[in-house]
């Protein structure tokens, strides 16, 4: 139950901040109350990691009003940030991996015993008691190498509690968890909240934001737009105020006709891992991959294009075998990949924006050796254009900009090498509502102009929504296919986890 406070914790009216040209805040606001829990949504690139990092004491605001518990405040360091009480959670905590748990949660601030010697033994006894008040067991004696994000986002959080602090950030916590381990960091967040602790949490999955929060703040193009209670507010409202325009339909699938096999694997085997995996994909058709976290979805995806090893098998596109371990081989074959993890597998961050989309084509764009500005540019702005890419210049490096427009630029490259197949993993993983209609709409289009899809995904509806038919993979095996009209969410799962016989 919420009691949350009169007195705002934290508090940000209208702040503001650019780098040289690039305004990446307008007008930011957030109010985070003690006792409550407050979601800050909003679209890729709408502001939230700017405003985030100004109250981490990463950046420091050009204007505004900042304050903590009334007082007037401008972070000039992290450090001044953490003696503030604020802690931020991020998705992917940063911890020392050979040193211990203790450690990593007292470095810099260990407790000394006798003669001035860091007394272990207390350090490990608070960390148990940190543990025991969050509900949970990790031992503190282990090292941090080898732990799960899960763990160790409440090591983290096991360390801003031993910190004292009195607002926690927690920035897309949730996007590699299992539901497990979301609903433990969910436990754990209502009872700091319980506390009388202010937390705020950033997050695109909107059953999270209703399960979780108190009330929620949405930001869309650098600007605060409205403060919600949950209570009083529906995901349609949130969604329309996050984009800033009606989205009449999330999976905009239109009718294509399907036309040859494109691609054919046969009988596809990697020890361990997947087992006699037969499928194919037509021109114009949607292929749906379906499954558990775990199952080898992706691991047939990198074994189809090339990137990894199988044991037996074939792989044939448009009636040509295709060469195992040889990505070049399966683009020269019409092959396109866009990997689930895009920004380690399929960005480079230091290159512009330009150059990362013109990568598959940019063979096709040299005369003489020689590549101009202006014909990549040429290029490539209808595909940043068509994916939304929010940069002020094509010229400017892709690490400059928000995670998810980072994931845009990845899938506009493959795009703008035209694909007889596309391999798309997880297409709407960590992307925006507004984006990810289009997104849909794109993958639909794609397969409307005879591009066969194959799209990999662990969200349902995406797959029933977008698939014209549905294989499940189960333990690395093909345990169901589906046409569009027999998918069900129920025939699916059934599949997906083995648990009954799936009628025909």
């Amino acid at each position: 139950m919420s009691n949350a406070s009169s007195v705002a914790t934290l508090q940000l009216i209208e702040v503001s901040k650019s780098f040289g040209p690039v305004v990446a805040l307008r007008s930011g606001s957030l109010e985070a109350r003690a006792g409550s829990i407050h979601a800050l949504v909003g679209e890729n690139g709408a502001g939230k990691s700017t405003l985030v990092k100004i109250v981490a004491g990463v950046y420091r605001k050009d204007a505004g009003t900042f304050l903590i518990d009334g007082e007037p405040v401008d972070f000039g360091s992290t450090a001044e940030s953490k003696a503030a009480g604020i802690a931020v959670i991020y998705q992917e905590p940063t911890l020392f991996p050979d040193l211990s748990v203790t450690e990593n949660i007292f470095m810099g601030r260990q407790i000394l015993g006798r003669g001035r010697r860091i007394d272990k033994g207390a350090m490990h006894t608070e960390a148990e008691r940190l543990f025991k008040s969050l509900g949970v067991h990790i031992d503190p004696r282990r090292p941090a190498l080898g732990l799960s994000i899960a763990d160790q986002q409440i090591i983290e959080i096991a360390k801003a509690i031993s910190l004292d602090a009195k607002v926690l950030i927690m920035d897309e916590p949730t996007a590699a968890l299992s539901g497990v381990e979301v609903e433990r960091l969910f436990t754990v967040a209502r009872q700091l909240r319980d506390e009388g602790r202010a937390l705020v949490f950033i997050s695109h999955r909107f059953d999270e934001v209703f399960a979780l929060c108190d009330t929620v703040s949405v930001m869309r193009d650098g600007s605060y737009i409205e403060t919600l209670a949950i209570a009083e507010t529906s995901v349609g409202e949130i969604v329309n105020l996050m984009v800033g325009r009606e989205i009449a339909e999330l999976f905009p699938k239109q009718e294509t006709e399907i036309g040859d096999i494109v691609l054919s694997v046969e009988n596809l085997t990697s020890a361990g891992i997947f087992h006699d995996v037969t499928f194919t994909v037509r021109r114009g058709e949607i292929v749906g991959l379906a499954g558990l976290v775990g199952a080898g979805r992706s691991e047939i995806a990198r074994a189809v294009f090339g990137v990894d090893r199988y044991d037996a098998g074939t792989v044939t596109m448009k009636g040509t075998k295709v060469p195992q371990r040889n990505p070049r081989g399966a683009i020269k074959s019409g092959m396109a990949f866009i990997p689930e993890d895009r920004r380690q597998q399929g960005l480079v961050t230091e290159a512009s924006v330009a150059a990362n989309i013109s990568a598959v084509i940019r063979e096709s764009l040299t005369r003489a050796g020689l590549l101009t500005r202006s014909v990549e540019n040429r290029a490539v702005a209808p595909w940043a254009s068509r994916l939304e890419v929010k940069t002020n210049a094509l010229d400017a490096a892709a690490k400059t900009m928000s995670g998810g427009n980072q994931q845009k630029v990845v899938i506009a490259k493959w795009l703008a090498s035209q694909p007889d197949l596309l391999i798309i993993d997880e297409p709407t993983r960590g992307i925006d509502v507004g984006t990810k209609a289009e997104v849909h709409r794109l993958l639909s289009e794609l397969a409307g102009r005879g591009v066969a899809v194959l799209m990999i995904s662990s969200e349902l509806p995406e797959i029933l929504g977008m698939a014209d038919r549905v294989l499940v993979i189960c333990e690395g095996r093909l345990t169901a296919e589906f046409s569009r009209e027999e998918a069900t969410p129920e025939r699916v799962m059934h599949a997906a986890t083995a648990t009954q016989e799936v009628a025909s």
